[in-house]
């Protein structure tokens, strides 16, 4: 062999050897951009979820003092989901909303836990009153799927409406409700979404009547139900409860479906009141607990903020810093 053949020989061995390790850093980078897209399994127990600087606690502990600032602090700190309303991110401006919070998710590699809550005539006119017209809700639905769209590589949980089919047969508005909720759910549908629908609570409607009016929105596009969001009840309970409205929902036809648990303020249980009742405690930190059939659980309300004018509370929504105390007291030690 000539000493041009030889260097030949050279080049094209560290050629090969260069293209092989090129292809391994890809498929090391691609899998790993694959598994952020949500290319893995659905959320379960040790999802990462992202804790966003936007939270109501991270806004009072800015001027908060004292024990306030030690309960905003602690609660800052927590991975608990983001309520887009109308009130705070309208048409116009959730978009850009939506596209903020997947950049945070996005910087901490985490996943992005939003609740949807903006239908109209929401909660049949209580503490919670408000949303938007029949004819916004679209819209409004459409500048968040677009915002989520873009940021195709952050992996989402979407708390699609709490309350929209628990309250249904008290408000008698069920049959406004299945098409807005198909509608949303159609323009949400991207891979690396999960859907959960509204599935009330262990201790509202039978697992029987949950099922049913889960069933009347149909589970094609959602991973499942949210339970005790906003509530207060024992995990064990929502945990027989979730088991209980999924093999309802196998019965009717459904096929599998997941539940997600709210566990941002059962600690202490629930003493039967729904409306800032006194000596209540955070519960488990998000993504720590699942089984088959409950993928993991999740801070869905945002403990701090109060349920309406009730047991001393601001209005529903409104940071409360005597309520962020007591939540955190054994949390804090």
């Amino acid at each position: 062999m000539t000493p041009r053949t030889r260097r030949r020989a050279r080049l094209v061995v560290v050629a090969a050897a260069i293209a092989v390790a090129a292809a391994a850093i890809a498929a090391i980078v691609g899998t790993a951009t694959g598994l952020f897209r949500g290319e893995a399994q659905p959320p379960g127990p040790g999802t990462r979820f992202a804790v966003l600087a936007e939270s109501a606690a991270a806004t009072a502990s800015v001027t908060a003092t004292g024990a306030e600032r030690a309960a905003a602090d602690y609660l800052a700190a927590q991975p608990t989901a983001y309520w887009l309303t109308p009130e705070r991110d309208p048409i116009g401006t959730v978009q850009g909303r939506v596209a903020g919070l997947a950049a945070e998710a996005r910087a901490q590699q985490a996943t992005l836990a939003l609740v949807i809550y903006g239908l109209p005539e929401r909660d049949c006119g209580n503490h919670s009153a408000g949303g938007l017209d029949a004819a916004d809700y679209p819209t409004w639905i459409g500048e968040i799927a677009a915002a989520l769209a873009a940021a195709s590589d952050v992996p989402a949980v979407i708390v699609l409406e709490p309350d929209s089919l628990a309250l249904a047969p008290e408000c008698g508005n069920l049959d406004a409700r299945v098409p807005q909720l198909r509608a949303a759910i159609s323009a949400l549908q991207r891979p690396g979404t999960w859907i959960y629908l509204d599935g009330g609570h262990s201790n509202w409607h039978p697992a029987a009547q949950t099922a049913q009016l889960l069933q009347a929105v149909g589970t094609d596009g959602v991973r499942g139900f949210a339970t005790n969001v906003s509530n207060f009840n024992d995990t064990d309970a929502e945990v027989s409860y979730a088991h209980a409205v999924a093999a309802a929902l196998r019965d009717l036809g459904a096929g599998d479906t997941h539940a997600l648990i709210d566990t941002s303020r059962n600690g202490a249980g629930s003493d039967g009141q729904w409306c800032n009742p006194p000596g209540r405690r955070v519960g488990a930190a998000s993504g720590t607990i699942g089984d088959d059939v409950v993928d993991t659980n999740l801070w869905i309300k945002v403990p701090g903020e109060s349920d309406g004018p009730c047991n001393g509370g601001p209005a529903a929504g409104q940071w409360w810093p005597a309520a962020a105390i007591e939540l955190t007291r054994d949390a804090r030690g």
